[in-house]
């Protein structure tokens, strides 16, 4: 078992390819947070992974009911918190998600802006 360095505590490792197929399978290679389906095309497969809902590195477990299918974006805004339940990690993800999709068009749109001035 690997150590977790911020907490010094042992974690159960990620899961074996064989195990992460079965969630990604059995979530039917969509994404539980935001809905992305991995099947759609080459690019959404590329960023599906399997993430643990109670993190390892907070003593998460790698039991299925702690796994999920979900696309790397969401699994990088859900980060190492813990939440109170799946629906919150969830309710917290597409918050989250679209504050960021509203400033990238904030700054898209200026930059798009500037380069009509040009």
């Amino acid at each position: 078992m690997p150590l977790d360095l911020t907490t010094f505590t042992l974690v159960d490792k990620p899961v074996t390819l064989q195990e992460g197929l079965r969630i990604l399978e059995r979530d039917q290679f969509r994404c539980r947070y935001c809905g992305l389906d991995g099947m759609a095309n080459f690019e959404n497969a590329l960023v599906m992974s399997v993430d643990f809902v109670v993190p390892r590195a907070r003593k998460g477990k790698k039991d299925p009911q702690n796994l999920v299918a979900c696309c790397r974006p969401c699994n990088t805004i859900k980060g190492r918190r813990v939440y109170g339940s799946f629906e919150e990690a969830k309710a917290h993800v597409l918050a989250r998600r679209e504050e960021l999709r509203k400033a990238w068009q904030s700054k898209t749109a200026q930059l798009l802006s500037k380069s009509a001035k040009v």
